[in-house]
């Protein structure tokens, strides 16, 4: 079972709270994360992309680095651990990421992917007179079919011809191509459609967990990633993604949960509230409408599993289970300690990372 972590790139990471660890993105600070990874046998890091944030008392998300600069960055100082960059569709075209994929495949070869963004927050692109108009919530994922073909046609053959509705290529070249031939696509649709996406061009697709200590809460969601995996007959897997908050014991971490939720910065979630009721189409299940649920928008809605390292190596097992998952992704409340934490105590815990550490 793989395992990867969902660094920092944003300040304060994933917990929109006045009483959360408050930080500001660098370099440093993600290099040191995931050199902790790597020594810990952690297969994978991926970083978002994030252009505005939501401001509030914290000013959350409103300091943010650039997603493919920093894993280049990251992976000229990193050996064995594979690095995803992030791609707002709308703000990079398809044939320049083509070439700064290939580029960092030269720095780590066969150790980088891209994931796709198709944008569901228009302030992050109004403000570059990028955004399309409100039809891109009703086509963003057909852009984004166009906009993968693309990719994967430079990569595989080093030209592209493509000809459709959001972009057209002339006689475009790529050289040099990847050292594979392809550089793996991840995605993060939550939606029917971001499924079917997922199931037709992409290699994984990230699942949200839901709700507080319920591991295996995202079932039906992998079971519709599966069955549109089976349509297409690609071989796409689930990437569960869990906030982990630990502690020595069960009461001590969920004193730290109880407290960020409590002191939530309701200023900033009034403002992701707003952005993501502008898509109109978005269906229940989407990421706009999941995020921002308000029973536990602190955290995204993210699924979070608060406890000891016993019980949270526990659930993780749980995940692990599941039918169609691949692999779980992870954010911690404090980051650094969280990724030694989860190295030191939690790991060598889970019956399906037996092995998977390396010696300190």
């Amino acid at each position: 079972m793989d395992i990867g972590v969902f660094i920092p790139i944003g300040n304060n990471g994933w917990l929109i709270s006045k009483s959360s660890p408050q930080y500001l993105p660098s370099f440093e600070l993600n290099k040191t994360i995931v050199q902790k990874a790597e020594k810990h046998g952690l297969d994978f890091a991926l970083s978002m992309i994030k252009l505005r944030g939501f401001g509030g008392e914290t000013e959350f998300w409103d300091h943010n680095l650039e997603s493919f600069t920093l894993m280049a960055g990251l992976a000229a100082v990193t050996e064995k651990i594979k690095l995803y960059a992030s791609t707002p569709i709308l703000a990079l075209p398809p044939a320049m990421v083509a070439r700064m994929a290939s580029t960092i495949d030269s720095i780590a070869p066969g150790r980088f992917g891209v994931n796709i963004v198709t944008g569901w927050a228009p302030g992050e692109y109004t403000q570059m007179g990028l955004w399309p108009g409100d039809e891109h919530f009703g086509n963003r994922y057909a852009r984004a079919a166009e906009y993968t073909t693309v990719m994967q046609q430079l990569w595989a053959d080093g030209v592209s011809d493509f000809n459709g509705e959001f972009y057209r290529m002339e006689d475009c070249v790529l050289s040099p191509k990847p050292a594979a031939g392809r550089i793996p696509i991840v995605a993060a649709g939550q939606s029917n459609s971001g499924m079917r996406f997922a199931a037709e061009h992409a290699d994984y697709n990230f699942i949200l967990g839901t709700g507080v200590n319920t591991p295996t809460a995202l079932a039906d969601t992998t079971g519709n990633l599966v069955e549109a995996a089976k349509k297409t007959g690609r071989d796409v897997g689930a990437m569960a993604l869990f906030m982990i908050i630990a502690d020595e014991t069960d009461e001590a971490a969920r004193a730290k949960w109880q407290d960020y939720h409590d002191n939530a910065d309701f200023e900033a979630l009034a403002y992701m509230a707003g952005e993501s009721a502008t898509d109109k189409t978005a269906d229940d299940s989407s990421t706009a409408k999941t995020i921002s649920a308000p029973e536990g928008a602190v955290n995204f809605n993210m699924g979070t599993l608060v406890g000891s390292y016993e019980t949270v190596a526990r659930m993780l097992d749980e995940v692990a289970e599941l039918d169609g998952i691949k692999g779980i992704m992870l954010t911690f409340d404090d980051f650094v300690q969280g990724v030694e934490d989860f190295g030191t105590r939690i790991q060598p815990l889970m019956k399906c990372r037996a092995g998977a550490a390396v010696p300190a």
